[in-house]
């Protein structure tokens, strides 16, 4: 591969893909691309289509657009942009998606979280607590 920006892409998103791993789903992996009904450069990520990015100028409106664009073409219902912090690694990267997609997000945990609280308290408590600890 002799494009330097191509393959500081493809070991970003390496990194990101180990990460999930590691802290989310061994099932993570790359996706082939695909033009233009791409679908994002990871899956794995629960219900989010990913777009990559490890780019020296940042430019978060056209990120965010492209991972809404693929999540659609995923059939995910979010698509976020993880950008690569520089000189950091994966677990430093910031995961961006846009205000109207997060309060989305935000709607189905809260969501799901009362339905579990009001059906199984004693599984939500636990689960609150694992998760409060992890912060």
């Amino acid at each position: 591969m002799a494009n330097p920006n191509k393959q500081k892409g493809t070991a970003w998103e390496s990194l990101i893909v180990a990460y999930l791993r590691d802290h989310h789903n061994d099932a993570a992996h790359r996706n082939a691309q695909m033009g233009r009904l791409d679908i994002g450069d990871i899956d794995g990520y629960y219900l989010h289509a990913v777009e990559a990015k490890a780019e020296r100028t940042i430019t978060l409106s056209s990120y965010i657009a492209q991972a809404n664009r693929e999540a659609v073409h995923a059939g995910q219902p979010f698509g976020c942009a993880v950008v690569k912090r520089r000189m950091r690694g994966a677990a430093d990267g910031y995961v961006v998606r846009d205000v109207a997609t997060d309060v989305r997000l935000m709607n189905r945990f809260r969501d799901a979280e009362e339905l579990l609280r009001e059906y199984q308290f004693d599984v939500w408590f636990e689960h609150d607590a694992h998760h409060r600890e992890s912060v």
